[in-house]
């Protein structure tokens, strides 16, 4: 590194470097850094002539930190922290939440569930503005200029921060009359018999079950008479007596208080589905994401 390299430069070549021993490979650390792999092994290059060590040992299917970069490393991290903790000191009230702040968050979960978080960070900080957006597919959040989305199911973009926020649980359900005076009992394989409904985004053609106190497995092939991508048409068909559904506790909480919908082989449930806050890396987020990233962490921490 060149002596008229500045402090800033090589603090960004410090963040590289713990990005990469983070991410696992300089591919992944060039993902999530928006760079490319070229790039990426160019600013290490730099940070170990800046050193005169060697700070990872790579192979063409491995990396390995030296024992130099083991010490690298450990500093690294302990000064990239103290550096953000005195850029926000510096900040101070100057680092006021304002602007627009863009959201993409689930069909059904954005409309029922999250709009209560959003209420009150709206109302916490009012020279923000926040475009919420209802999407169930997640596109891709810079060229969309997406600031964050909330994200169920896993995540397997690289190149997002993703940030687990809960996990929800699933149940089977049906109207009633779809069960009528000979309920499927506690026994996984007499649902077999019933029609289906299936939610396309998680399950098609097979429903795997798992028991909640033996953790053994149940494998259900159905033949569904309807498939939506929609909590929304899952429910009303399920409530119509179309069919079973695997559906997400919270949205039928109301419909099983009131006997709409019965709870099937109540011993037995679907895999959680967990949900994630997740936004592109960056050198610098600013103050309306750093404080709607905390608001929401803050309500999905909250008993239920």
């Amino acid at each position: 590194m060149s002596p008229e390299s500045t402090s800033t430069d090589r603090i960004a070549l410090m963040q590289t470097f713990v990005r990469i021993v983070e991410a696992g490979t300089l591919s992944a650390a060039a993902a999530q850094l928006q760079t490319t792999q070229p790039t990426i092994s160019r600013r290490l290059q730099a940070l170990e002539r800046f050193f005169g060590v060697r700070l990872l040992q790579r192979s063409t299917h491995t990396m390995k930190l030296t024992e130099d970069g083991e010490r690298c490393y450990e500093q690294a991290k302990a000064l990239l922290t103290s550096w953000a903790a005195f850029e926000s000191h510096l900040r101070g009230a100057k680092d006021e939440a304002e602007g627009l702040l863009r959201v993409v968050v689930p069909h059904a979960f954005g409309q029922l569930q999250l709009v209560e978080p959003l209420l009150r960070f709206l109302q916490q900080h009012p020279k923000v503005d926040v475009e919420w957006l209802l999407r169930d597919d997640l596109r891709d959040l810079i060229g969309g200029g997406i600031d964050c989305a909330i994200q169920a199911g896993e995540v397997r973009d690289p190149s997002l921060v993703a940030l687990r926020l809960m996990e929800i649980p699933r149940i089977v359900v049906a109207a009633p009359g779809l069960v009528g005076a000979n309920p499927p009992g506690d026994d996984p394989a007499a649902l077999a018999e019933l029609p289906w409904l299936a939610f396309s985004t998680f399950y098609r053609r097979e429903v795997v079950l798992t028991h909640r106190t033996t953790g053994a497995t149940s494998r259900l092939p159905i033949r569904p008479r309807m498939a939506t991508d929609s909590l929304f048409p899952l429910r009303q068909a399920a409530l119509a007596g179309t069919g079973a559904a695997i559906v997400s506790t919270w949205l039928v909480e109301d419909d099983l208080a009131a006997g709409r919908l019965v709870h099937l082989v109540p011993s037995w449930r679907a895999a959680p589905l967990p949900v994630w806050l997740v936004y592109p890396y960056a050198q610098f987020y600013p103050a309306r994401l750093r404080r709607f990233v905390e608001a929401v962490k803050a309500w999905a921490e909250q008993p239920r």
